[in-house]
């Protein structure tokens, strides 16, 4: 059985996001979304509120699990028996990052591989950061956040 992890912060989940859970639930048994509880950021969205988030969008992928985790990425493959990485690759800075991730995670655990999706290119420009940042002032994120979550997202704004 070939168990994946999609590893990130997703606050919030983007188009972008859910296109590589998409391609990537295709081709393992299990894919576990992870969310990074990470305490040096501060995110728009709590990690239980991420991972509703995340679970709405993707209800009608069978195979997809979301769980949240802390500290390093290869501790949490271990715990859940995860033999690959999957991260998606936007431009070449994405490329220059993932690579010395993936060098350090094989340093940590030699059973773990990384596989890196290119982007869509629908979705090169899509960021979590770019999405708050546009939704902070009003402007259309609808193109930018699955739909089921897109009200969502203009309600933390509107508080």
């Amino acid at each position: 059985m070939i168990k994946a992890i999609y590893p990130g912060s997703f606050d919030p989940v983007t188009n972008g996001h859910l296109d590589i859970i998409k391609r990537a639930s295709k081709f393992v048994d299990v894919l576990v979304v992870g969310i990074l509880d990470n305490p040096n950021k501060h995110c728009l969205f709590t990690s239980e509120e991420r991972k509703e988030l995340i679970k709405i969008v993707t209800k009608d992928i069978p195979n997809v699990e979301v769980e949240s985790f802390y500290g390093l990425l290869t501790d949490f493959a271990k715990e859940i028996n995860a033999s690959l990485i999957i991260r998606g690759i936007r431009d070449t800075n994405d490329f220059a990052v993932e690579f010395q991730r993936s060098i350090t995670n094989k340093q940590l655990n030699s059973d773990i591989e990384t596989v890196c999706l290119i982007a869509d290119e629908k979705n090169l420009i899509l960021s979590s950061t770019a999405v708050k940042e546009v939704a902070i002032f009003g402007g259309d994120i609808d193109w930018m956040v699955p739909k089921e979550i897109t009200g969502y997202v203009k309600e933390k704004y509107n508080k």
